[in-house]
């Protein structure tokens, strides 16, 4: 019997602009020595799962959590699990946008030179779509903003409710199905920290 597909969604570790509340998408910083220390402790978590695919984000810090978790071996690229792209307001935190643009709200209005909500949106449901036709258990290494994208699309809610989904550096995330209920999306775990297995859940 083939294995209902299991996602599992793993947000990159710390990084400096992570630590500082820069808004990081295009830009390719490093883990910082804390953020690689939490990636390391994303293995025993994830040790021992068949993994039938593994997918990160192009972007070095996702690319290097995939790695210290134990999974680099497995992995593949995807550019749709990318950051949502802050465009001109790349390296910029929030405060400092609304120093020009007072009621500025990402979900909301987007960012000039970059991603406006619908194209986040509709990159999750591409993502989504493939990921449709897979089946056993799926590990994506990504970003905290689009993840939360990735979450409200996940279950059907608007791009904007996503808003509502924290997501902490090297949490855990898992997008399901409802047990009597197989066609059903639901959100089975979701910013977890890397305590224990997960193989029970």
């Amino acid at each position: 019997m083939t294995a209902p597909l299991q996602v599992y969604f793993i947000r990159h570790g710390e990084t400096a602009w992570s630590l500082s509340g820069q808004h990081t998408g295009r830009t390719d910083l490093p883990l910082t020595p804390h953020g690689e220390a939490m990636a390391r402790a994303l293995a025993p978590a994830l040790q021992g799962i068949a993994f039938s695919r593994v997918l990160t984000s192009p972007r070095l810090r996702a690319r290097a959590t995939c790695e210290l978790a134990g999974l680099g071996i497995l992995a593949q690229t995807d550019a749709r699990l990318a950051e949502w792209d802050y465009g001109d307001y790349e390296g910029l935190r929030t405060a400092e946008i609304r120093q020009r643009h007072p009621a500025w709200d990402v979900w909301e209005n987007g960012c000039p030179g970059g991603e406006m909500p619908a194209q986040a949106s509709a990159r999750a449901d591409q993502l989504i779509a493939t990921l449709a036709a897979l089946t056993g258990h799926v590990a994506l290494f990504s970003h905290g903003q689009f993840g939360r994208v990735l979450a409200a699309r996940w279950i059907g809610l608007p791009v904007a409710q996503g808003q509502h989904f924290a997501v902490a550096p090297a949490s855990i995330g898992m997008l399901g199905f409802d047990v009597d209920h197989p066609q059903r999306r639901v959100i089975t775990l979701w910013n977890a920290s890397a305590g224990g297995s997960l193989r029970a859940r």
